[in-house]
């Protein structure tokens, strides 16, 4: 009578053939759980070494590099540029912020290794030349007490660069706290993917 009432479902008797049918199903559900698992962990091994030494997105916050980048901006920043060649003038990159290196900063690179810069009459020279910059809206000021003096010249020391945000008086860069190490580059910015009216390579 127990055996009998193990075999009752619904009213009717499993016959082999039910049997033989729900096991192929749990081998079939078991497979696929199987396949779907190898797939989640090979696409997730895939983004992981993609996000460690390739690309990484990463959102703009604040309006330091206003206008050309808005807070919001969604970008790719590229970790290989910099394995392939050094940082060049005008490029737009993200590095760890010397104050907390939990956070990135979004500034663009001024000055490199051994460039001379002096900040006088709200203007820019490099190595003695005006720097022509038609990226920015506003002049750029000179913050009281910060790192770069009126009529000052500065020297980026090797493997440090100099940076300023486009926005220049909102943005705290390398005229407050000085230069960046190398090092602490995280990479360079290559393509605006948000929002959908700006998506496109980014043109320096």
């Amino acid at each position: 009578m127990g055996r009998l009432a193990l075999r009752y479902t619904k009213g009717k008797l499993m016959t082999e053939s039910d049997k033989i049918m729900i096991t192929q199903f749990i081998k079939k559900l078991v497979s696929f759980l199987v396949d779907s698992l190898e797939t989640i962990a090979f696409v997730g091994s895939i983004y992981i070494v993609v996000y460690l030494y390739f690309f990484f997105p990463t959102q703009v916050v604040g309006a330091s590099m206003e206008p050309t980048f808005d807070s919001g901006d969604k970008v790719i920043i590229s970790r290989i540029s910099y394995k392939l060649h050094t940082p060049e003038r005008s490029d737009v990159i993200a590095f760890k912020s010397p104050r907390n290196p939990d956070i990135d900063y979004f500034k663009r690179v001024i000055g490199l290794p051994g460039d001379k810069l002096l900040f006088k009459n709200k203007r820019i020279y490099l190595n003695w030349n005006l720097l022509d910059e038609s990226y920015i809206s506003a002049s750029t000021n000179v913050w009281q007490n910060g790192f770069v003096k009126e009529g000052e010249e500065v020297i980026v020391p090797d493997e440090y660069i100099f940076v300023m945000g486009d926005n220049r008086p909102r943005s705290s860069d390398s005229r407050e706290f000085g230069f960046i190490p190398v090092t602490s580059i995280e990479g360079k910015a290559i393509f605006r993917f948000f929002p959908p009216d700006k998506v496109g390579i980014i043109e320096l």
